[in-house]
């Protein structure tokens, strides 16, 4: 049996900006997801994933000499759509590495340590223990299969915060020193409304261009600044102006002025905005603030980020 593991992800600055090339950061988060490998029937790819609490919430087998297809039809839409995504990846991988499945049969078993709701990375948790399996580039087999800048694969192959930047010679990764000394002050918080990357990435590049290479110089400008801020101020303020350019480049609201126009603190939109999480910055009261809203999933810095 072979087993790898891929960490979860947030992006902390440089959403949407980060796909023509800005400086952003990328926190990898404590859960992620594992897979397991297992010889099995030749010719064949018996596939389970398994969620957070250990059950089964998709189950397909697939024909490795027919473009893998899926053997028998999933009666639910959601099962269809992984079985669909699956079969792209499969192939995707077979243009990265055209001896990948010839001849062989595996049982592949995933496991999810977080909520797949989340928004924290099943995708490229997946894309990212693919390759390493299979000894494949993890971003051209994302840019083959799913799509997207790929800060999510720098970060689930790090333990240590990313500086992510997309280069003439490619994605740019290095780690960063990124550990705030006011980390107590930040937490993050699940809003329940999923966001689908896709269509996040859709909307922004349907977006008017007007001045994009002054957005991403000034993106990058505020991912080094608040890399290196030392004082909680200093990081709302700079945070703040991101919003604000964000908002601006891909004509949508504030998190913060949508849902929480009375918050003392600061609110930022993490990744596609309108779901998934985002950070806050205050202590208790703060916190207390969101559950008497509904929004009970709330996480301390230290216990999400590795």
């Amino acid at each position: 049996m072979q087993e790898f593991r891929s960490n979860g992800k947030l992006l902390i600055t440089g959403e949407y900006a980060v796909l023509n090339g800005a400086k952003s950061l990328a926190l990898p988060t404590k859960f992620g997801q594992s897979m397991q490998i297992t010889n099995g029937e030749k010719g064949f790819i018996a596939w389970t994933s398994l969620d957070e609490n250990g059950q089964i919430w998709f189950e397909s087998e697939f024909r490795i000499e027919n473009n893998f297809q899926p053997i028998g039809s999933s009666k639910k839409p959601e099962d269809q759509e992984t079985e669909k995504r699956l079969q792209q990846l499969f192939n995707s991988v077979m243009e990265l590495n055209p001896k990948a499945f010839l001849g062989k049969g595996y049982k592949i078993t995933t496991k999810l340590d977080f909520n797949r709701k989340w928004g924290l990375g099943t995708s490229s948790t997946l894309v990212n223990n693919l390759a390493q399996w299979l000894e494949i580039d993890p971003y051209k087999l994302l840019k083959e299969s799913f799509g997207g800048s790929g800060y999510d694969i720098a970060a689930a192959g790090s333990d240590y915060p990313i500086s992510y930047q997309i280069t003439s010679n490619g994605p740019a990764a290095y780690t960063t020193d990124f550990d705030p000394p006011f980390k107590d002050d930040i937490f993050f918080v699940y809003l329940n409304r999923k966001q689908n990357s896709r269509e996040a990435i859709a909307h922004y590049r349907n977006q008017p261009k007007v001045n994009i290479a002054g957005l991403i110089e000034k993106i990058s400008g505020i991912t080094e600044q608040i890399i290196t801020a030392e004082h909680l101020e200093e990081f709302r303020m700079l945070m703040k102006a991101h919003e604000t350019l964000i908002s601006k480049a891909i004509n949508l609201p504030r998190i913060k002025t949508e849902l929480f126009p009375d918050y003392p603190g600061l609110i930022k939109s993490l990744g596609g905005w309108g779901g998934d999480f985002i950070l806050a910055t205050g202590r208790k009261a703060e916190k207390q603030y969101f559950k008497k809203k509904g929004y009970t999933i709330l996480f301390e810095y230290s216990d999400l980020i590795k």
